[in-house]
């Protein structure tokens, strides 16, 4: 049945259900319109057709306690009616495929055109030139598209009707490279058609003007060589000065901080959340799980009017109570939450199941009893009536029958909650008492206060028993859940993880606020937040319980105001009994927020269904690998394997370090970028021929772009990336000191250069290179030029490695053994080059000495780094920053909207903005297509099923309107729902709050409805399994 929404299989599969509806009376389209119903609609749906879900069960031939049968023939033949639970992968496209997308590029087209113009005219023979033609420049210029194209993606064109993504397009680091990319393809372009009517007007002026040549027609062919020539010349100056690097260099570097992330437990979903990571301001994190260990052991208890500040010994409790209180723990607990024995002798009992429960069964064994014999008594299918947990009751409660025909509930949940609705407690000797309010409110100081202050979570364990006739109103949820009898109150510990309050310290230091957003009592979280050092006795910071938040960020008719979320999200640390949608409230507050110079980027961790909306509306979702639901995971960017925090640190420093690869990249580029360019632009003026030939300039194209991506993009992060702030969204890509490293080593490699090339034949001694004939053979003058122009590159390499102005630009290379190799391998290709690369090349072998000269200028690099880095920075006023994203290029349209095209988090995907590219530069934008084709592929082209209960409609539900706007912060938490006059018209919960609802996050993390309504589950049915299963 997995593969329902799969139009292939089903209109495959219903030439099947005409010939096997029988054999199951359930079709596979009844199934499918089944599970697209929500709430009490399904419920309803399956009385009416099914009588209850064991009807379903019988119809479907599975058992709701034991599942199918398992035997092949009956697999077999659900297999043939029902599908496989498969979903096929897409067809991944063609080499060839990929590579004609790529060949569509606007650059490689004119070089497509340019190459088979030359190569038709080499073929030529001009009068009196004998067999003299050659075809390099055809060669060259055909040689240039397989290197390009190599480097080609997806197309877009074909693409665009699959943009809707599963996230918006807001990666800081894309926005920037997009507008400077933009910019350094225009300049290239002017450079390049200024070159070309220079070299024309010259060459045209030269030969008719001044030499007074005719225009003889049998010698156009050769002016048209000419003239083809210069246009190659110009395309390779364009070629040189668009960076095209610059996506790979950014899939080089997510792809292997990527593969890194995942040995520090970070499965990372889609590439840009890693770079946005760096620029995190802010984290929202839970508690349970996250900050601690998610290990519960009950550590203090409140049983027969006795406060026990550990275990008590089980003969100082009343033998009735005792009784009642294993019963308790042990029925009104999921099945499948047990306490099995360590895995390795000497160690600590595993835990499985839900750790809450894992706890108070811990507890049961604490006391020397055993909770196996009563889940033996009493199995699951026997419990009556099952009132699951969600975070609106905050509670748990199983009916059960008993022997006589009676009714016991057993109920457990959050302290002030459950104590609220008690009227007795069980005293010294195990018998009810009354418990009055002020019995109560003397409860909660001396006790559960107490324990919330020690961190610990408290929980009231109760009972409630009801006579056979008449038999109560199940539905009546308000009279059910009342009159209880408390059995006992425990203190639950869950310690924080000893690698906590290290991380949150670092976050800190890094300039990242770290916020709890939790379920549990303010007392508790604020004692654990402080262990884990998020606020500090002193500071001025804000706690606040979700109901108290709700107030004040709320105006009189119950609406959400920016304003006075604006006044609260500052100096707000914890956020206690929350829930989902305090959560996904906070995020887009803090998102929204104008009242900080550069936008809050904030990530956020959640781990249940309803964490889906404020998961797609961070800007980095983290859900937990352990804890979290499909739904969550589906809807986040990143997944914690271990559930730890301390990985969301490590997700920060590979996150900086990326953007300070791409950084050193540009470094390095834009040096190579601007010396070749004016040095073919220059050269071509002067001479009439660039010093650096079409296939030369390919290869220093191949260096500065594959080669010097692999080499920057893949250095390791360091714990000095956390020493400093978050970039932010309007820091330029290009600081001033990378702008004077830029320049500086420009100015070095442009001097040497100019010096070669004009009396470069005097020192060495050799034939000058210059105005040579259009088919000359190579000249040692111009090789040595090349040679010494990569050796310049290879060393600059080294000084791109530091971008903060650091000296020891040597400092971790031999931690990156791919830059060693790379460099390495690098001089060695260009020996092979120069030595016999020949007429292709454009290269002649060189003497040794030749070679010493080479490498010293080069090496010359690295001592003028030292120069420049002696330079300060701050008295170069006059150095321009360069890819700095502003305001209004930061938000994508399609976000201005976003409330009103938020979607349910069910879905899918959800559409991203469509980022508009300089047509000229098209091969950035297939480039760029790889990593966004990357990022999608899991998920692309998935159904999106209908939005029906959209966050956005359920937080202005009018149940959620607060009329009382006083500052109210209650003793006891009085988000009840018997005194809440909102939700007291209606008895069953909002279907809302209702889906598989987080339980770590809203409190105590017992059970999962999946029903998704308030209408409890029939005993022994198989959505109370599935319910009780987490």
């Amino acid at each position: 049945m997995g593969d329902m929404t799969n139009s292939d299989f089903y209109s495959k599969n219903q030439r099947n259900e005409a010939n096997h509806a029988g054999e199951f009376g359930c079709t596979l389209q009844e199934l499918r319109s089944l599970m697209e119903l929500r709430g009490t609609e399904a419920v309803v749906k399956i009385k009416e057709t099914y009588g209850e879900t064991e009807g379903l069960c019988r119809h479907l031939k599975t058992s709701p306690t034991e599942g199918l049968a398992g035997t092949a023939a009956d697999l077999e033949k659900r297999k043939l009616i029902f599908g496989k639970n498969f979903i096929p992968p897409k067809k991944p496209k063609t080499f060839i495929q990929l590579v004609w997308e790529a060949l569509q590029d606007v650059t490689l087209i004119i070089l497509e055109i340019a190459a088979i113009i030359s190569l038709g005219l080499s073929f030529y023979q001009p009068p009196g030139e004998g067999n003299e033609a050659k075809q390099q420049d055809g060669a060259a210029a055909m040689e240039m598209q397989p290197l390009k194209s190599a480097e080609g993606g997806e197309g877009d064109d074909k693409d665009k009707k699959k943009s809707n993504m599963h996230k918006k397009e807001k990666s800081v680091l894309q926005g920037k490279l997009t507008k400077l990319a933009v910019q350094i393809g225009k300049a290239g372009l002017v450079m390049s058609a200024i070159t070309v009517i220079i070299l024309v007007l010259y060459f045209a002026i030269d030969t008719f003007v001044v030499n007074k040549k005719p225009w003889l027609p049998e010698c156009t062919p050769v002016y048209v060589q000419y003239f083809v020539k210069f246009f190659i010349i110009g395309v390779t100056v364009l070629v040189v000065a668009v960076p095209e690097g610059l996506p790979l260099a950014v899939t080089i570097s997510l792809a292997y901080s990527v593969k890194k992330m995942m040995k520090d437990n970070n499965l990372v979903r889609h590439l840009d959340a890693c770079e946005t990571m760096g620029n995190a301001t802010a984290i929202c994190s839970d508690k349970t799980g996250t900050l601690t260990t998610n290990r519960m052991t009950v550590v203090q208890a409140y049983v027969g009017d006795v406060h026990y500040k550990e275990i008590p010994d089980p003969d100082s409790v009343p033998a009735k109570t005792l009784e009642l209180l294993v019963n308790a723990i042990a029925i009104n607990s999921a099945y499948t939450t047990k306490i099995l024995p360590p895995e390795k002798e000497g160690g600590l009992p595993r835990q499985v199941g839900n750790k809450t429960e894992c706890g108070l069964l811990g507890f049961v064994l604490d006391l020397k009893q055993d909770y196996e014999p009563v889940r033996n008594l009493i199995p699951e299918e026997k419990l009556y009536k099952v009132y699951t947990f969600n975070s609106v009751r905050k509670s748990m409660s199983t009916v059960i029958k008993m022997p006589d025909g009676s009714f016991r509930m057993y109920s457990k949940g959050a302290s002030e909650i459950v104590l609220k609705k008690c009227s007795r407690i069980l005293n010294s000797a195990g018998e009810p008492r009354i418990f009055r309010p002020r019995d109560r409110d003397e409860m909660v100081k001396k006790v559960i206060e107490p324990m919330a202050c020690d961190g610990l979570r408290t929980i009231c364990v109760a009972f409630r028993d009801f006579n056979s006739s008449p038999e109560p109103d199940w539905d009546n949820e308000n009279d059910i859940l009342s009159d209880l009898t408390c059995i006992c109150v425990v203190g639950i510990e869950d310690p924080v993880r000893p690698e906590v309050p290290e991380a949150i310290r670092k976050c800190q230091r890094a300039g990242i606020t770290v916020r709890m957003v939790t379920g549990d009592n303010i007392n508790t979280a604020r004692a654990i937040a402080i262990k884990c050092g998020i606020i500090h006795p002193g500071e001025d910071f804000l706690c606040l319980e979700g109901k108290e938040f709700n107030r004040r960020i709320r105006n009189e008719k119950g609406e959400i105001e920016q304003e006075r979320i604006d006044k609260i999200w500052p100096k707000l640390r914890v956020l206690a009994r929350s829930s989902p949608t305090d959560k996904h409230t906070l995020v887009k507050g803090i998102i929204d927020s104008t009242q900080v110079e550069q936008r809050q980027v904030v990530a956020v961790t959640g781990d249940g269904t309803n964490d889906g909306p404020a998961l797609k509306k961070a800007d980095v979702g983290f859900a937990m690998g352990i804890a979290g639901t499909d739904v969550a995971k589906e809807a986040s960017d990143i997944i914690l394997t271990d559930d730890n925090f301390s990985s969301i640190v490590k997700a920060v420093m590979w996150g900086r370090n990326v953007y300070d690869s791409i950084s050193k990249f540009l470094q390095f580029q834009l040096t190579v970028n601007i010396v070749a360019v004016i040095v073919a632009f220059t050269g071509a003026c002067i001479t009439q021929d660039s010093p650096l030939k079409a296939v030369q300039m390919l290869w220093v194209n191949l260096i500065m772009d594959t080669f010097a991506s692999l080499a920057l993009a893949t250095e390791p992060p360091t714990e000095a990336l956390l020493l400093r702030k978050p970039y932010g969204r309007n820091k330029p890509l290009i600081s001033r000191t990378m702008m004077k490293n830029i320049l500086g080593h420009a100015v070095y490699q442009l001097t040497l250069i100019f010096t070669l090339l004009f009396v470069g034949e005097k020192m060495f001694k050799i034939d000058s290179g210059r105005n040579a004939p259009l088919h000359s053979p190579p000249s040692e003058h111009y090789t040595i030029i090349f040679n010494t122009f990569v050796m310049m590159q290879l060393f600059n390499e080294i000084n791109a490695r530091k971008i903060h102005g650091e000296r020891n630009v040597f400092d971790g290379i031999f931690r990156n053994p791919i830059f060693c190799t790379i460099v390495l391998g690098t001089f060695a290709i260009q020996i092979v080059i120069v030595q016999f690369g020949g007429k292709p090349f454009s290269c002649s072998p060189l003497q040794l000495d030749q070679w010493m000269w080479c490498v010293f200028i080069g090496l010359g690099e690295l001592v003028w780094g030292q120069v420049i880095a002696t330079i300060p920075t701050s008295r170069l006023k006059f150095l321009k920053e360069a890819g700095r994203l502003t305001e209004k290029e930061e938000v994508p349209e399609e976000e201005l909207n976003e409330d009103v095209e938020e979607i349910d988090h069910a879905e899918r995907e959800l559409r991203r903005g469509q980022i508009l590219w300089f047509r000229g530069l098209n091969r950035i934008q297939t480039q760029i297509r790889v990593v966004k084709a990357f990022r999608s592929s899991l998920y692309e082209g998935l159904e999106k099923p209908e939005s029906r209960t959209s966050i956005h409609n359920f937080m202005t539900h009018p149940e959620f309107r607060i009329e009382d706007s006083q500052p109210h912060i209650p003793l006891i938490d009085d988000t009840d729902l018997e005194e809440d006059p909102a939700l007291k018209k209606n008895s069953s919960p909002p279907s809302s709050l209702n889906k598989n609802n987080s339980a770590i996050d809203s409190g105590i993390n017992l059970t999962t409805d999946t029903s998704k309504s308030a209408t409890s589950s029939s005993p022994g049915s198989p959505i109370h399994s599935l319910e009780t299963s987490l």
